[in-house]
């Protein structure tokens, strides 16, 4: 997802109606009248924050004294609620974001430690629940998205290690009454300089009762002796033996498990319903109808078990209300955006004075296509809630904690702060897990409160089956290009370049529609484009039908389709300039508008130089594509190796050139560079597709919605440009330019230009 700072904090204090109060006291007060406790105390208890040691309560004079003194600095800037060491030296790092298969979870411990001068051995991390501390230190919300985690954390937690560093050296200075410039520190020990020793575990219970110091000294990064180097994922060895626990793994005792009936088209409402069957299934618990996402109204059927509760929701026979209901047909649609594109749309920020069209002799006017794409992660949606009345508690794999606690609020009829939100491990995500209308959140606050009125009482955990979350809606959209092109005789200069983009907003209709749909325009839709950093005479213009499917973001978000369209046509013009891809690329780069173009032309000349392109020769059959795209502020640039068989386009390596400025942990960036590389071949293959017809989805399963497997990864050599420079993001851009490559190395060994994902194989084939 794409937030600018700025429009982040307005989103914070804009979320579902929820009005969180803004004077301290003044939430305090309510807190306390609410659930009997002083709030700042529950907020300690419930994050089990501070340096905390065995059975060293935060409640303590101590702890409460250290409190007055850190006026200076916000809840996010203070160890106490991110570092806890324990005893035995173990020290745990809270992780303010979502961990999702990107690696934040070690990331972020990481970043903290090397500054913490920490022993890695004794390092763990948790998942931070919702709580100010936690917000994002730039948005103003606790969030994981637009791939920002160690970017926008990196300054933020070098100085929370630094400033625990300060306070343990400081209580050793303290206890030896020495100066604290005297002492050094070590793998979690501080030294003095005449040898004596303390552990952090000593020194803890001590440094956790003085000032927390506002400022302090970073180390220079060329003396980081962990970051820089590959590190392995503090969660690999639970990954691998079974005992990581997600979401969708939570029991608690006497838990019911609810799944949910919902009608064939988006927006249906329950009209009656037969439940004759389905309440003598053994286990069945309760059915009743529940408000759902955008008005509709579907069955919540809550059983002892999840295959008891699936068969209830089987036997169901309901009669769904569609009147009024667009019902949307794939066909017709695209046939309609076609035409849109070939008229006048919204014009963006990116328009050139191009009077030199008039003099062109060559035009290449490309149409692409890109269908609804499901987000599919392997872990389907779920969340448990145990809702008393006065107070919900929440387990949950969510990448908008904030919005999500303040829609449980709302439909609970609660404060924010009665809803203790756990952040769980997710099995993927891409997106989906960060709706701004809170879907599945709302939907199982909704039958927790059903359950509560109809007077049982019980936690429950509302599931989503894959089938339901193929067919559950919130798709990256469907979009239409069309580019107008115009060039001189030589094929060397670009007269004109007019562009029309045709897709459904992603942000119309949300809580993000007043401040990022900017003049009718939608930027996600356009991102990669209007920013290219070549030097084109482009004017860009888009037109945002209304449609009744749910959209959302999905992995690297617009980019998903612009550095397609823009790195194949790319190659295009460099055929027919008649010039080397690669050098062509440089050429526009270095004469374009980008705001450094030697950090694309550095990550290309990577992976050239590594796959041996210009200088290798390739088994017959076999052509290089290339392919350098910007997203999140990092650049990939991929020269991939494929070969077409029988009309089979095939993958046989790819060679990547990554620019993240400086690089936290490289074995976290090839993992996700692999992982996107994966993904983005799913977008290539026949079925990579959500279709419709009469408002019906009609896919289904991973069997009818196609993705990557095994048999279809390729070798993948990640490489990464040396840089000092502050980490960019790197769980999406890995994304964006593997598609391209692909379809450019198919182009030299056809001659026939892909204009859509997935590609088009009967094109291959004549």
């Amino acid at each position: 997802m794409d937030l600018s700072p700025s429009e982040a904090s307005q989103l914070s204090h804009s979320l579902v109606g929820v009005n969180v109060p803004e004077n301290s006291s003044e939430a305090d007060s309510l807190f306390s009248q609410s659930v009997g406790v002083d709030r700042r105390v529950f907020l300690k208890l419930s994050v089990a924050s501070g340096f905390a040691l065995g059975s060293y309560s935060l409640m303590s004079p101590v702890v409460k004294a250290q409190t007055s003194n850190r006026a200076e600095l916000k809840t996010n800037q203070q160890p106490n609620a991110f570092v806890q060491i324990s005893e035995d030296g173990t020290i745990t790092v809270q992780v303010n974001r979502l961990d999702f298969g990107q690696g934040v979870s070690t990331g972020l411990p990481l970043v903290l430690a090397e500054e913490l001068d920490a022993d890695w051995s004794k390092v763990k991390s948790q998942l931070a629940p919702a709580a100010e501390a936690y917000k994002d230190p730039n948005f103003g919300l606790q969030m994981t998205g637009g791939s920002s985690a160690i970017a926008n954390s990196w300054l933020q937690y070098r100085e929370l290690g630094a400033r625990a560093r300060a306070m343990l050296i400081a209580a050793a200075a303290q206890q030896w009454k020495v100066s604290p410039a005297t002492l050094r520190t070590e793998n979690s020990i501080v030294i003095a300089s005449n040898g004596k020793r303390a552990s952090y575990a000593e020194l803890a219970k001590l440094a956790a009762s003085l000032p927390v110091p506002e400022k302090v000294q970073l180390k220079d990064p060329k003396n980081f002796s962990l970051l820089g180097k590959p590190v392995s994922s503090l969660s690999a060895r639970a990954k691998a033996d079974g005992t990581q626990q997600f979401g969708i793994d939570v029991k608690l005792p006497g838990m019911k498990i609810a799944l949910v009936a919902r009608g064939p088209v988006f927006g249906a409402k329950m009209k009656s319903m037969d439940t004759s069957i389905a309440a003598k299934i053994p286990g069945v618990f309760a059915i009743f109808p529940t408000p759902l996402d955008r008005g509709a109204v579907g069955v919540a059927v809550v059983a002892d078990t999840y295959w008891q509760a699936k068969q209830a929701r089987d036997a169901l026979k309901i009669e769904w209300n569609t009147e009024g209901l667009e019902k949307v047909d794939s066909v017709k649609q695209l046939a309609t955006y076609k035409a849109l594109a070939a008229t006048p749309g919204i014009k963006t920020t990116r328009q050139a004075h191009q009077p030199s069209v008039k003099r062109a002799s060559r035009i290449i006017d490309a149409e692409y296509t890109f269908p609804y794409l499901a987000h599919a992660p392997m872990e389907p949606l779920n969340a448990t809630l145990n809702f008393t009345g006065e107070a919900c508690e929440v387990w949950v794999g969510s990448q908008f904690q904030t919005i999500d606690q303040a829609t449980v609020a709302k439909v609970l009829g609660l404060k924010p702060e009665q809803v203790k939100l756990n952040t769980m491990a997710a099995g993927g995500g891409f997106g989906r897990r960060a709706v701004p209308t809170a879907d599945y959140i709302f939907e199982a606050a909704q039958i927790a409160k059903g359950l509560k009125t109809a007077g049982k009482s019980a936690p429950v955990k509302v599931m989503w089956s894959r089938e339901d979350d193929i067919k559950g809606g919130y798709y990256r959209p469907a979009h239409v290009h069309r580019a107008r092109i115009a060039l001189d005789d030589s094929g060397r200069e670009l007269l004109g370049w007019n562009h029309t983009v045709v897709g459904q907003s992603i942000i119309s209709g949300t809580p993000f529609e007043a401040f990022m749909l900017k003049n009718g325009v939608d930027h996600t839709a356009v991102e990669g484009i209007v920013d290219t950093p070549y030097k084109l005479p482009l004017s860009v213009e888009v037109h945002h039908p209304k449609e009744n499917v749910p959209v959302l973001w999905w992995r690297s978000v617009g980019h998903t389709h612009t550095a397609f369209v823009m790195e194949t046509l790319i190659d295009e013009l460099a055929a027919l300039a008649g010039e080397d891809p690669v050098a062509y690329r440089k050429r526009m780069l270095e004469a374009g508008q980008g705001k450094n173009p030697s950090r694309y032309i550095a990550a290309l000349d990577l992976a050239v130089e590594k796959s041996g392109y210009g200088k290798k020769v390739l088994p017959a059959g076999r052509a290089y594509g290339l392919a350098v795209h910007e997203s999140f502020n990092s650049v990939v640039a991929y020269v991939v190796e494929a070969s077409v068989k029988e009309g089979l386009p095939l993958l046989h390596k790819v060679t990547a050139g990554v620019h993240c400025n400086f690089c936290v942990n490289p074995r976290a960036v090839e993992a996700q560079v692999q992982g996107a590389v994966t993904m983005a071949i799913g977008l290539t293959l026949p079925g990579a597709a959500i279709t419709f017809k009469d408002g019906v989805v009609e896919q289904s399963q991973l069997s009818d919605y196609q993705i990557a497997r095994i048999s279809e990864v390729p070798d993948i050599a990640v490489h990464i440009v040396p840089s000092m420079e502050p980490p960019t993001g790197m769980g999406e851009p890995g994304l964006p330019p593997l598609a391209p490559a692909f379809a450019n190395a198919i182009a030299k060994l056809t001659g026939k230009r892909l204009r859509s994902l997935p590609f088009d194989l009967q094109q291959l084939k004549t």
